[in-house]
């Protein structure tokens, strides 16, 4: 471990929950800068304290994600568990934790992309093939085995036993465990890491994880630290988005539209995780705006013959002859024209080239998508449930929206956009199940919206609401299980994008789902902790 003399090196830092309350103050950028690299530098002598405990790697690595601090030290990471991959030796570790640590190193190493194959799991079944009930002792294995099944592929059934498993005995057990523990048990059922964001859930895991180590109080000094430099930057980068989005005057000609722009920014915030890519999270913010925006247009305010228009002109990309079209049409095509051509220029200033034809082609789908979902519900035609589905992962405004991101990071001169198609798919069919799940109230709006299961229910008309709610939740199971397998090695989508769709995965379930007064709970509870000065009127 650690030795001592790296802790004296630690300045005391102020603990974010205390500053998120203060007025914004601006920091020190300069000098806290400096300070975390002189911590980061010290935290990273740790990976070669470790290299011969493989055991104890796992769990410095398991810490830095939980804490939020991997990205800073990836390069050790990804060393770190391909030796750990290659090395054909058993782990070495006490009888009392191998669940956990064989768990934890299936889990690690598949979140990195290696393919450990789901049979390492056999040896803790019986001779009736079935998890030996003696692990259900094991608290902490138990909920180790349940983080790893979330890393499932099609056809693993040994995984998808062992999440039945684990939240059996988890729940079963909850009740005689001390409020502490109990909390970690919760925890690990309703945000397993796989599923999580770290970025919202660091301060709170820290806030409840016991400190033994001189490392791991390091380390939690770095993450205050990293936290309170990173809600400075995310202040910076929202005030730019607020500035574009107000001088459009958009939100002053739609009143009925969404007015949002902290919201939108979340997603770019929690997709485009690393604190250098803050020009593309601002530009990412614009595409998603223009989302909501024109998902208002066509559910709220145009008529069929206005958007069949709006839409030609979109295809053709061309926006002179739309003179029939109402003024907010006309400034709505205006801000996608130009929105495009400044990401898409923005590219060539960076990388070299124009993805302008590849911009063009999202923004056409996306709004035939759209005029499509206008028409079934002007014809009051029900289209059969997975042709909505179809129809609505593009509608969903994900390929689209990733499709600019993927430009923005720097992909797409060398390598094939169908290589990223199969990816994006999955996280769009996610979003569009949730969505439509019927937790989200719509942010109140009288909206023309259509639904997966409303027409799957009315498909097979003996189905209970309870069933089809279920059969939806399945098919999200099945999309993170191919949304896996597309995370793996070998494979031609970058690691930054592969990162930025799991994010995209992972926020959803908090994007969309609604109480009963068309609130966000549990997002709301985490971005007002990061943006504790933003008024809350334009949150949400």
């Amino acid at each position: 471990m650690a030795p001592h003399h790296y802790l004296q090196n630690i300045e005391p830092l102020q603990h974010p929950i205390a500053r998120s309350h203060e007025s914004s103050a601006p920091l020190n950028e300069p000098n806290m800068v400096e300070n975390q690299q002189k911590q980061l530098e010290i935290m990273s002598h740790l990976f070669d304290e470790v290299k011969e405990d493989s055991f104890k790697g796992l769990v410095l690595i398991d810490t830095m994600q939980r804490f939020g601090m991997d990205h800073y030290f990836e390069d050790q990471i990804h060393e770190s568990l391909k030796q750990q991959y290659q090395d054909s030796q058993t782990l070495v570790c006490n009888n009392e934790d191998e669940l956990y640590a064989v768990s934890l190193r299936f889990r690690l190493l598949r979140q990195q992309g290696f393919h450990v194959p789901a049979d390492v799991f056999n040896s803790f079944k019986g001779e009736n093939m079935k998890f030996k009930d003696a692990l259900s002792e094991d608290i902490r294995g138990l909920m180790a085995l349940h983080e790893a099944s979330h890393l499932s592929m099609e056809d693993e059934d040994i995984l998808d036993e062992a999440s039945i498993f684990t939240t059996h005995f988890l729940t079963e057990k909850l009740p005689h465990l001390d409020d502490r523990h109990a909390l970690m048990v919760q925890n690990t059922m309703h945000y397993p890491y796989h599923k999580s964001l770290a970025r919202f859930t660091a301060m709170n895991y820290l806030k409840n994880h016991d400190l033994k180590n001189d490392w791991e109080k390091l380390l939690a000094d770095l993450a205050i630290m990293d936290f309170n430099l990173m809600q400075y930057l995310y202040h910076k980068e929202i005030l730019q988005v607020f500035k574009w989005w107000k001088g459009l005057g958009v939100s002053e000609e739609l009143k009925l539209a969404r007015n949002q722009p902290l919201k939108w920014y979340i997603w770019s915030m929690a997709v485009v995780r690393d604190p250098c890519l803050s020009k593309q999270r601002i530009e990412i913010t614009k595409p998603i705006s223009l989302v909501y925006l024109v998902d208002d247009i066509f559910d709220v305010y145009g008529t069929l013959d206005e958007l069949i228009i709006f839409t030609e002109a979109i295809n053709r990309w061309e926006f002179s002859a739309t003179d029939k079209l109402p003024s907010y049409m006309r400034m709505c095509l205006k801000v996608i024209h130009d929105t495009t051509h400044e990401i898409s220029n923005l590219v060539h200033q960076e990388f070299g080239w124009s993805p302008m034809d590849y911009l063009k082609e999202a923004w056409t789908s996306l709004c035939n998508a759209f005029l499509t979902e206008a028409k079934w519900f002007a014809s009051g035609d029900s289209p059969k449930a997975e042709e909505y589905l179809k129809n609505g992962i593009i509608s969903s405004g994900v390929p689209m929206v990733l499709t600019n991101l993927y430009f923005l990071l720097g992909y797409g001169e060398s390598t094939r956009t169908t290589d990223i198609e199969g990816i994006i798919s999955s996280v769009a069919t996610i979003l569009r199940l949730l969505d439509d799940l019927g937790t989200a109230k719509d942010e109140e709006q009288e909206g023309k919206d259509g639904s997966y299961i409303d027409y799957y229910i009315k498909e097979k008309q003996d189905l209970s609401l309870g069933d089809g709610r279920q059969h939806v939740m399945d098919m999200v199971s099945q999309q993170w299980k191919i949304l896996n397998e597309h995370c793996l090695s070998p494979t031609p989508i970058p690691t930054p994008f592969r990162t930025a769709c799991l994010n995209a995965a992972r926020l959803v379930p908090m994007m969309y789902t609604y109480n009963d007064n068309h609130r966000l709970p549990v997002l709301e509870e985490h971005v007002k902790f990061m943006f504790s000065n933003i008024r809350e009127d334009l949150m949400w």
